[in-house]
């Protein structure tokens, strides 16, 4: 980093040792701090009063540390494995509209996407990490802390906290954890180092998947293939909130609260219905049949895996614009009003659906909210409701194997039913 620093910053440095200011924390002199400017995850705290340092010298290396955050931010970029954007994906409106509202309020519960096989399930879930916003964290915490919700702090950082310690707060961008179908229950939940504990007395642990997700996305793909103990863990911290490892009379907990996104193809086998309800909304996917956008999905593809940074690069403005509107949504979102009367239309649709719980009622008032947000609109509207509904109530309902109807239709038919 300090190959970047210009030479009017090294000389300075040099003559200032006595000062010694680190990268992550760039302290000035005595004074009362003014704020704390974060930029790619980094920290630096500026002080009011008279600096040590010129203005200009500090200006410069803050300027030329930005410059070699971004560069080294970009060419990790280009290091992964490219990843098909989001917005040049043809069609499959339902399923984008179901991992867009997750994105804006992660509280209803994520997406279960079901459909045939090769329709870019698994590609439209994994494209949604360029748009993922930045959150804030405590820094260095591996449970991915709020600094500002002890609902989502682990047990360390809450001891902190109540101690009165000042956090370190930086921006990460939210994370999107795989989870393999033939992933071990100890690298999900994670592994008590037990010779350390009983050597030197300390709970050791190494956190697992599950400690990755906290406030970020776990995605499930053949996820009705999941083994039944890895879905039963999956069931404890989706209910709880919260992952607990117990092991030779050792406990450790953290939080686990994560968007729960899974992808499958039926005809493999169906989901425990224990499971199937965790998910807030169904997206039901099927194989295109235009002849014209099967030519324009093979071409685009073809494209990608020719060039995909070339690419990439084209569709660079409408990923930005879309990546702009879903931060703008997620602010706005609390501004989202939804009127008495609608709210009881849908807790009606649900008891006429014979739906069980209230999940249902919660997360179509939920998707409803995040819907407006994304359109800008303070005010929820009929519109907004018969758009997620389906969503939200599909896979709730009674299996009746006798009735050929799709339940979808059944949910829409009964929203009309009630509405008009």
């Amino acid at each position: 980093m300090a190959s970047t620093l210009s030479s009017s910053s090294i000389a300075v440095l040099s003559s200032r040792r006595h000062s010694s200011p680190s990268i992550h924390s760039l302290s000035l002199t005595k004074g009362q701090v003014s704020g704390c400017k974060f930029c790619g995850g980094i920290g630096f705290h500026g002080v009011k009063g008279k600096s040590q340092f010129s203005v200009l010298s500090v200006a410069t290396e803050i300027n030329a540390t930005q410059q070699d955050i971004q560069a080294q931010r970009i060419a990790y970029k280009e290091s992964q494995r490219p990843v098909y954007p989001f917005s040049a994906i043809v069609g499959q409106d339902e399923m984008k509209l179901c991992l867009l509202l997750n994105v804006i309020d992660p509280k209803i519960g994520g997406v279960m996407i079901m459909g045939d096989r090769g329709t870019g399930k698994s590609t439209t879930v994994r494209s949604l990490v360029d748009l993922l916003p930045e959150i804030k964290v405590v820094a260095g915490d591996p449970y991915n802390s709020d600094p500002e919700d002890p609902e989502f702090m682990g047990i360390e950082v809450r001891e902190r906290v109540l101690k009165g310690e000042q956090l370190e707060v930086v921006f990460s961008k939210i994370n999107m954890v795989d989870l393999p179908l033939g992933a071990t229950e100890d690298r999900v939940c994670g592994t008590i180092d037990i010779e350390k504990a009983l050597t030197e007395g300390v709970k050791a642990f190494e956190p697992g998947l599950l400690a990755k997700a906290n406030r970020g996305i776990l995605y499930v793909d053949e996820v009705n293939l999941l083994d039944d103990h890895l879905v039963d863990v999956l069931l404890d911290s989706a209910a709880s909130g919260w992952n607990t490892v117990e092991r030779e009379g050792i406990s450790i907990a953290h939080p686990a609260r994560f968007i729960l996104i899974g992808s499958g193809n039926p005809e493999e086998g169906e989901l425990r219905p224990q499971l199937l309800d965790r998910f807030g909304m169904h997206a039901q996917v099927g194989t295109v049949r235009d002849a014209e956008l099967r030519v324009k999905i093979v071409e685009e593809r073809a494209r990608f895996d020719k060039n995909p940074k070339e690419f990439r690069d084209s569709y660079k403005a409408e990923q930005e614009k879309l990546q702009q509107q879903i931060t703008a949504a997620r602010n706005f979102l609390a501004s989202v009003q939804i009127d008495h009367e609608l709210k009881v239309k849908i807790s009606k649709v649900c008891a006429e659906l014979n739906v069980d719980g209230l999940r249902g009622d919660i997360v179509t008032n939920r998707a409803a909210k995040a819907l407006a947000g994304l359109k800008g609109i303070n005010k929820v509207s009929a519109e907004d409701i018969a758009t997620v509904i389906p969503n939200c109530l599909r896979h709730r309902l009674r299996k009746d194997p006798l009735e050929s109807i799709d339940s979808g239709l059944l949910v829409i038919e009964k929203f009309y039913e009630v509405f008009t």
